[in-house]
Order: C-alpha cells, then sequence, then structure tokens
C-alpha cells in the first residue's frame, strides 16, 4: 500500500512539473507572436525608384514623388538608371545640403541607400550631381 501511495505521489509530481512547464512553453510561445506582430506594426520600407534618365528630369526623376511616410518608417532609394547618383537631404535653389542631414555615397546603378525618419516634417532632397533632380518625404 505505501509503494502504491509513493508510486501516485511521484507520478503527481510529475504531472505538475510537466503542467507547469507546458504552461510555461505556451506563455513563451504567445510572448514571441506579440512582439513579433508589434514590431512587424512599426517602421515599414517605402521604396523610391531613381529612375532611367533621371539625370535629364527634374521633379519626376525620383518615383513616387512626394512621397508620405509616418515617423518611424524607411525610405529606401534604389538607382534605376545607367548612371551614377546620390541622396542628399535639402535643396540645391535654397542652398543645397542640410548639415546633419541624410546623404547617401555615390549610387551606381542598382545600388540602394536607406534613410528612417524618426521626426515629423518636410525633407527635401536632390541629386549633388544632378541637381536639377528634386524631390520631397513628408512624414506626419
Amino acid at each position: 500500500m505505501l509503494i502504491n501511495f509513493l508510486i501516485v505521489e511521484y507520478v503527481m509530481s510529475i504531472t505538475v512539473i510537466l503542467i507547469v512547464l507546458a504552461i510555461i512553453s505556451v506563455s513563451a510561445v504567445v510572448t514571441s507572436t506579440v512582439f513579433t506582430s508589434v514590431e512587424a506594426q512599426t517602421g515599414i520600407i517605402i521604396s523610391i525608384s531613381i529612375v532611367p534618365g533621371a539625370s535629364t528630369l527634374t521633379d519626376t526623376a525620383f518615383q513616387p514623388n512626394p512621397v508620405n511616410v509616418k515617423v518611424g518608417d524607411t525610405v529606401s532609394w534604389t538607382n534605376n538608371d545607367n548612371t551614377i547618383h546620390t541622396v542628399i537631404e535639402g535643396n540645391p535653389a535654397t542652398g543645397g545640403e542640410v548639415e546633419g542631414g541624410f546623404a547617401s555615397e555615390i549610387l551606381g546603378p542598382g545600388v540602394t541607400f536607406e534613410h528612417t525618419f524618426n521626426q515629423t516634417g518636410t525633407f527635401e532632397y536632390y541629386c549633388n550631381l544632378h541637381p536639377n533632380m528634386v524631390g520631397t518625404v513628408i512624414v506626419s
């Protein structure tokens, strides 16, 4: 009888441990899923194309233009032209580059530059190799 009682107690203890481990595992999966869902809802990437023949264009050299984004979004400019370009915050008609603003290196064909916008505002940009190429990002 005593052996049967000890066996039953042992099995019950193992059962309780397994239940606790199962609860912890389910909790971890649910928590992981919640964090993944929240991360997926913030900071999307918006693509802008530097279009073929852009160096001879003005406000149509970057497409779409203007582009509307939210704080935390990232804009990704891809050079789809066959010549080199840059993406520089500012406007050549009003003084050029913004000190401390975003600025790409020289972008060869097929190369991408990304910038994440962390504040609201209207951000003008241009290609400093072809200053006629201008664009605007509006962050809300």
